[in-house]
């Protein structure tokens, strides 16, 4: 598929060049809804809804609803997206995987291996899109010999599962190999960072914590109001509860009854995070919070809605400053080469 085309079909009823991410128990229909309608594209991952069955149900209201909204609003809501698990351990992913593309799901976004070559052939030969999660280069390299028709760049700073990369360094590799489209995520939380992002070199922003304080988010109340009492010192990048490393609140781990400065290797306490009968054991995602890097702006609980329109007014304010600034500066140049060779 061709990438101008391919990001074409992306940007098509996108009213700011958003992704939002999708979160364990964070990410339901009602918020991708919202997400939908407000002009970014929504996603939830197919693991938050329990049964294939569920997430059937879920596909169909969800496609009924932004439907009937288009048809009340005559304004044609962002397309959602599902994100689905590439491992071993998701027993689900072939069930899903049916279930998304019998649903015809617009946008897949695939996580951790690179995903099956009849994933993408099945949502090619309906219109849809395959979006892959990376943290370098070679994750890339091998998510594009797979055939996606995009990269999703996760790199230092950004909630949940991250990279250790700067967005700088990653997006620039990467984008010497592949010209297609490329969300970038790493503590993106503003409009004015949504356009710093496209300035880099991407096409989108990849944004996830800043969605949980949001009134449409399934996060519970605690989880929105530490956000709002959080700052970066307040993120941890640790392995320990996954095997993969990722960026937690440390809050929620010394509410878990642990040191944030003092946990073991994961091989050392292997299982403590696990499936368990224990049912007083903290859970990963459900008490173990994760989040981004830019917690330390984000200090209200908005709709989705609301926060798109602050976010827009923002972009194009930023956009203007960014331009009158280039042109100063241009000016100035010139001003001073003129002097000079004067």
């Amino acid at each position: 598929m061709n990438a101008n085309s391919s990001l074409a079909r992306l940007l098509r009823n996108v009213r700011l060049p958003v992704i939002a991410a999708p979160m364990f128990t964070v990410s339901y229909p009602r918020l991708v809804s919202a997400q939908c309608k407000a002009g970014i594209i929504g996603s939830f991952p197919a693991m938050n809804a329990r049964s294939p069955e569920l997430l059937e149900n879920w596909l169909s209201n969800l496609k009924k609803e932004l439907d009937e909204a288009a048809a009340e609003t005559g304004i044609t809501p962002a397309p959602f997206a599902v994100n689905l698990i590439v491992n071993d351990s998701n027993l689900r992913l072939a069930q899903d995987m049916r279930t998304c593309t019998d649903q015809q799901v617009p946008i897949f976004i695939t996580s951790l291996r690179a995903p099956p070559r009849e994933l993408i052939d099945a949502a090619h030969a309906y219109g849809g899109l395959v979006l892959h999660d990376v943290i370098s280069l070679r994750h890339a390299e091998k998510a594009l010999d797979a055939g996606v028709d995009g990269l999703i760049l996760v790199a230092a700073g950004a909630g949940g599962h991250a990279g250790a990369l700067s967005p700088f360094a990653l997006l620039n590799e990467v984008r010497r190999i592949f010209d297609g489209p490329i969300a970038l995520s790493g503590a993106i939380s503003s409009g004015s960072d949504v356009l710093a992002a496209q300035a880099m070199g991407a096409d989108f922003a990849y944004i996830g914590t800043r969605f949980i304080a949001t009134a449409e988010a399934e996060a519970v109340p605690q989880y929105k109001e530490t956000l709002l009492a959080a700052a970066a010192r307040d993120i941890l990048y640790t392995d320990f509860f996954t095997g993969v490393h990722g960026n937690y609140l440390r809050p929620s781990i010394i509410a878990a009854g642990l040191d944030p400065d003092k946990l073991n290797k994961p091989e050392e306490k292997k299982g403590y995070f696990g499936p368990s009968s224990d049912k007083d054991r903290p859970k990963n995602w459900k008490d173990i919070w994760g989040a981004g890097q830019g917690v330390g702006s984000i200090d209200d609980i908005p709709t989705v809605a609301a926060l798109i329109d602050r976010m827009v007014g923002e972009y194009g304010e930023a956009a203007r400053r960014v331009a009158m600034q280039a042109a100063r500066h241009a000016n100035n140049y010139q001003t001073i080469t003129t002097e000079e060779t004067s």
